[in-house]
């Protein structure tokens, strides 16, 4: 789950928990890089909510 920051959101990367920053304008299949353990993360719809989890088999960042 994202909790706002003004023009970034906040988010608990799911394979370290540690805290980062995400645009507030990400869309769902965007990926973000985990700063801490590496970890490349998609954004995705949570039924309604934006969360993030292990980008798994993506290969592109369309979000660039």
């Amino acid at each position: 789950m994202f909790a706002s920051l003004g023009a970034n959101m906040e988010a608990r990367c799911p394979i370290c928990g540690s805290t980062l920053e995400v645009p507030d304008d990400a869309i769902p299949g965007e990926l973000i890089d985990c700063n801490s353990c590496g970890a490349l993360l998609e954004v995705f719809n949570d039924n309604g909510a934006i969360s993030l989890r292990e980008a798994g088999g993506v290969l592109e960042d369309w979000g660039e």
